[in-house]
C-alpha cells in the first residue's frame, strides 16, 4: 500500500492511496474461505463448495465489500498515525470510469483513490486557576417581594359586571374583560379551529392576534361585530400564517377590574395558607429567578474570557455549517415579519460578516469546551438526560407521556438535550479552578445587558 499527502493547507488534508490488486485478492479470497461454510448450492454438500467456484458467484460482492472495508481501515490508520481528529466526515473520490471500476473489482488493477479531510487544530488549553471572574449577587429585599406580589394579584385580580354609563349604556375599554363568541372565515369560509363559545379577552392583554382585542373597544354585551384581521405571517398554522380573516363576534358580557385585596384569603385562592406564606413563596421565586440571572451573567463572563484565550483558526466547513444554521434561521424570521436589514439599521453584508464572527466563536468554544471535557473526563450520564427530560415533561402538563416517547425515540433530540447538560458542567469544572469573587449589585444592574440586548433587537 502507498500513500501520498497531495495536500496540507492549513486544517486541509489531502491523500492519495494506492492498494496492490493482490493484497485485495488475498483478503477477498480469507472472506471466501469463510463464506465457504455458510452458503448452501446445489450439487455441493456444506462447506465442500470450492472457493474458485464461489469466487465466480460471489466474487464481485465480495470484492465491493472487501474493498470498502479496506478504505476505512487505511483511512483509520493514517488518520490515527498522524494524530488527526477529524472535523468532519472525510470526502472519498474513487474511480468513476467504468472499465476502470470493472478492473478493480475482478482483481486486474490495483486499488487507486483519494481522501479529503478536515481536521481539529491541537488546542492548548489556558491555566484557568488564573482566570478571575467576578459573580454578582443581588440580595432579596422587601420591596422586591412587595412588587412581586403585586404583579401576582394584578394577574389575579377579580371582575365584575361593569356598571351603565348614563347615556352610552356598558361598553368595553381597554383593560375590561369581555366574553365573546365568534366565527371566524377567510373568503367567507369557515377554518378549523375559527370558532369560540364563552370566550374571556382581556382588553389590551395581546391574547390573540394583533387587531382583535382593539376592535372590541367600545362593543356592549349582547352586540355583534364583524372583526377584520390578518394572522400573523409566523402564525403558527401554516394554512392560517398571513391570511385575511373576518370574526363574526357577539359580546355577551363585560365586566371591569376590580382592586385585589392583598390578603389570608387571597393567598388561600392560590392554594397557600396564609399572605406570609405566599411572601415566603414568592420571595423564594426571586432568589431562584436572581440566581439564574447570575448563572447566565457569570456563563457569559466566562466564555467571553475562554473566546480571548483560545484564539486558533477554526475548521472551515464547521463554521460555514454554524453560520448557514443561523443565517437560514434569521432570514426566515425576517421574512415571516416582513422585515428588511435596513429596518434593522444595517445592511445584508455587514450582517453576514457580524454572523461569520459569531459562527467562528461559537466553533471554536464548542471545541475548546469539548476538549477541556475530555481531558479532564467529563461526562453526561443518562440519570442526568432522564431528568433533564422529565423536567421537559413537566413544563408541557397532560402531554407528558408525548414528551417522553419523543425523546425515547429521537437520538438526535436526546444528543440535543445533553449537549447544554455537558457545556454546564464543563463551565462548573473550570468555575471550581478559577478565583471567583463576589459583588454585591442591584436587580438592574443585574439585568442591565440583557435589558440592552433586549432593545437592540
Amino acid at each position: 500500500m502507498q500513500v501520498t499527502e497531495t495536500l496540507a493547507e492549513g486544517l486541509k488534508h489531502e491523500f492519495q492511496i494506492s492498494v496492490p490488486a493482490s493484497d485485495l485478492d488475498a483478503k477477498a479470497d480469507v472472506k471466501l474461505v469463510e463464506l465457504k461454510d455458510k452458503v448452501k448450492l446445489n450439487g455441493f454438500r456444506p462447506g465442500k463448495v470450492p472457493v474458485s467456484h464461489l469466487k465466480k458467484v460471489y466474487g464481485r460482492s465480495v470484492m465491493a465489500e472487501t474493498i470498502d472495508q479496506t478504505i476505512r481501515e487505511t483511512n483509520t490508520q493514517i488518520f490515527t498515525d498522524r494524530g488527526f481528529r477529524l472535523a468532519t466526515e472525510p470526502k472519498i473520490t474513487m474511480p468513476t470510469e467504468a472499465k476502470e471500476v470493472e478492473d478493480i473489482l475482478s482483481g486486474k488493477s490495483d486499488l487507486t483513490y483519494t481522501v479529503s479531510i478536515e481536521v481539529v487544530p491541537a488546542i492548548a488549553l489556558a491555566d484557568f486557576k488564573s482566570f478571575s471572574v467576578e459573580k454578582p449577587v443581588v440580595e432579596v429585599t422587601d420591596a422586591d417581594v412587595d412588587e412581586a406580589i403585586k404583579r401576582i394579584a394584578d394577574q389575579n385580580r377579580p371582575y365584575a359586571a361593569k356598571a351603565e354609563g348614563a347615556k352610552e349604556g356598558v361598553k368595553a375599554e381597554t383593560g375590561d374583560r369581555a366574553t365573546i363568541s365568534f366565527k371566524g372565515s377567510i373568503d367567507g369560509v369557515p377554518f378549523e379551529g375559527g370558532t369560540g363559545e364563552g370566550i374571556q379577552v382581556v382588553i389590551g392583554a395581546g391574547q390573540f392576534i394583533p387587531g382583535f382585542e382593539e376592535q372590541l373597544i367600545g362593543i356592549a354585551a349582547g352586540e355583534t361585530r364583524t372583526l377584520k384581521v390578518s394572522f400573523p405571517k409566523n402564525y403558527a398554522s401554516e394554512k392560517l400564517a398571513g391570511q385575511a380573516a373576518e370574526f363574526e363576534t357577539t359580546a355577551t358580557a363585560i365586566e371591569s377590574p376590580q382592586d385585589s385585596v392583598v390578603d389570608d384569603e387571597f393567598a388561600k385562592t392560590l392554594g397557600l395558607e396564609s399572605l406570609d406564606k405566599l411572601k415566603e413563596a414568592a420571595r423564594e421565586r426571586l432568589v431562584a429567578e436572581f440566581a439564574g440571572a447570575t448563572r447566565q451573567k457569570v456563563k457569559r463572563m466566562l466564555l467571553d474570557r475562554l473566546d480571548e484565550a483560545h484564539r486558533f483558526e477554526a475548521p472551515p466547513s464547521l463554521v460555514e455549517e454554524e453560520f448557514n444554521l443561523m443565517w437560514n434561521s434569521i432570514k426566515a424570521e425576517m421574512e415571516s415579519g416582513g422585515k428588511t436589514f435596513a429596518d434593522e439599521d444595517t445592511t445584508e453584508e455587514a450582517a453576514r460578516e457580524e454572523y461569520q464572527k459569531i459562527a467562528d466563536r461559537r466553533v471554536r468554544l464548542g471545541l475548546v469546551l469539548s476538549e477541556i471535557g475530555e481531558k479532564n473526563k467529563i461526562t453526561v450520564t443518562d440519570d442526568e438526560v432522564s431528568r433533564a427530560v422529565i423536567e421537559r415533561a413537566r413544563q408541557m402538563p397532560g402531554r407528558e407521556k408525548e414528551v417522553w416517547d419523543y425523546y425515547r425515540s429521537n437520538t438526535n433530540a436526546l444528543a440535543q438535550l445533553r449537549a447544554p447538560i455537558y457545556e454546564d458542567k464543563v463551565v462548573d469544572f473550570i468555575l471550581e479552578l478559577a478565583n471567583v469573587t463576589e459583588k454585591k449589585v442591584t436587580r438592574e444592574d443585574l439585568y442591565k445587558d440583557d435589558d440592552a440586548e433586549k432593545s437592540a433587537a
